[in-house]
């Protein structure tokens, strides 16, 4: 029978030998999203690189280093900054403004939550529902990362599917796999930068990769830095996608409690995480970059690899700060043909799924009481459903619609609770 692999747990450091390339697999997990935001506002990644590295290195700072997470370029934003960015009359420095006010929004959310407590939370989101909102971050990029590896096509008969493409998924996906289970010792740790490895070898083979903007690139390169304008209705149009992030935030610091085995919302506490994503938001938008959001995908490496240490993801923002003035090296790690990145996603996007599903394991939730069982009904339906509310200029859909409508029905059965009308008050809410 094969060990189990062993676990490093979030305050361990390891040995600069194993650190490197561990730290370098974070950095590749959020490179293509993390670099896709500033591409879609049509600004220089670099900055972006720079100030998520910072970003980070602030996030484990002010957690005291008890907090594993990466901190990257949020596509909550995408539509409301865009709006801003296409209007002649304000433009991308607006956009920093409302950036800039994010940031200290979740500030004083975090500044309250230090006051009130999380216990609210499990009345706003019990593990019911809390369970598929977790499911629903994973479930809902699982598209993205099936459309990089060319699965997915306008084309209704297939036709148009790139062979090449899946080729290069394939491969990249059967490493990732196979190698948390075939692979022995370190290598175990890292199969999935093993798997970018391969799959790039892949793409090489398979003339996928273009080395074009890495001759065009210079060696060193100095970020662009930009300053916000304030504009009170460019503030207006971005603020509500604050409560996409808050909601994104507090699943993320759910299911990494659930993959390292500690009670984050309680220590560090939620309070600290989400104050140091606002100090990062801020930060960002003072100097040209765009708000951060704790990463899916470098929760899904830590699901996979069973690393944890803050001392990695540090490593990583370290090799995200140096990144952005190194040019070349910018352009060579955004030559990773999109179905290697896609693989890699396809299981860890999974990952964070099973994470959710774990989460109702783990909590015993008792699906014999029947708002438990409708909570994670409707919670599930409306993530996956497509279906969608526009509020001003941001459209709420997928796992944000689906955590307001799990608030609501969490805040409805309380006061049903309360008023001792419920016809399974009885029921245990837990299986023992």
């Amino acid at each position: 029978m094969s060990k189990e692999r062993r676990i490093i747990q979030v305050d361990e450091r390891v040995p600069l030998g194993q650190g490197i390339p561990l730290s370098i697999q974070h950095t590749f997990a959020m490179f293509s999203a993390s670099v896709l935001v500033p591409w879609l506002f049509g600004i220089n990644p670099a900055i972006v690189l720079l100030m998520n590295g910072i970003g980070t290195l602030i996030f484990i700072f002010v957690t005291k280093g008890k907090a594993p997470a990466y901190l990257g370029s949020s596509f909550a934003f995408l539509s409301p900054a865009g709006l801003i960015i296409a209007n002649k009359a304000l433009g991308y420095e607006y956009a920093l403004g409302g950036f800039v006010v994010t940031g200290l929004i979740f500030c004083a959310v975090a500044i309250l939550i230090k006051f009130v407590g999380i216990k609210w939370i499990d009345i706003l989101l019990p593990p019911a529902a809390m369970g598929p909102i977790v499911a629903l971050i994973g479930l809902e990029l699982a598209g993205s990362a099936a459309s990089n590896g060319g699965l997915i096509t306008n084309d209704t008969d297939y036709t148009q599917i790139d062979p090449k493409l899946v080729a290069v998924f394939l491969i990249t996906l059967v490493v990732a796999v196979f190698g948390q289970v075939l692979f022995r010792g370190f290598a175990a740790a890292i199969a999935i930068l093993i798997a970018i490895i391969v799959g790039y070898i892949a793409g090489l083979a398979f003339g996928l990769v273009d080395f074009s903007q890495v001759g065009e690139a210079s060696v060193f390169a100095v970020p662009n830095f930009a300053f916000p304008k304030f504009d009170l209705q460019a503030i207006l149009v971005i603020i509500p996608a604050s409560l996409v992030v808050i909601s994104e935030h507090i699943g993320h610091q759910v299911v990494t409690s659930e993959i390292v085995g500690r009670d984050l919302l309680k220590d560090p506490g939620l309070h600290r995480s989400l104050l140091s994503d606002g100090i990062s938001t801020t930060l960002s938008g003072f100097c040209g970059s765009v708000p951060t959001t704790t990463y899916g995908e470098n929760i899904g490496v830590m699901a996979v690899t069973k690393v944890y240490s803050v001392w990695v993801i540090g490593g990583a923002a370290c090799f995200s700060i140096l990144l952005a003035w190194f040019g070349k090296a910018s352009a060579l790690i955004q030559s990773i043909p999109a179905p290697v990145m896609g693989g890699v996603s396809f299981l860890l996007y999974g990952m964070i799924a099973a994470s959710g599903l774990r989460l109702l394991v783990d909590e015993k939730v008792n699906y014999a009481k029947a708002r438990n069982l409708a909570m994670t009904s409707v919670v599930f339906v409306t993530g996956l459903s497509g279906a969608a509310i526009t509020i001003g200029e941001v459209k709420l859909t997928g796992m944000c619609l689906a955590t307001i409508v799990g608030m609501l029905m969490g805040l409805i059965f309380f006061f049903i609770d309360k008023a001792g009308i419920a016809n399974d008050k009885d029921e245990p809410d837990t299986i023992e």
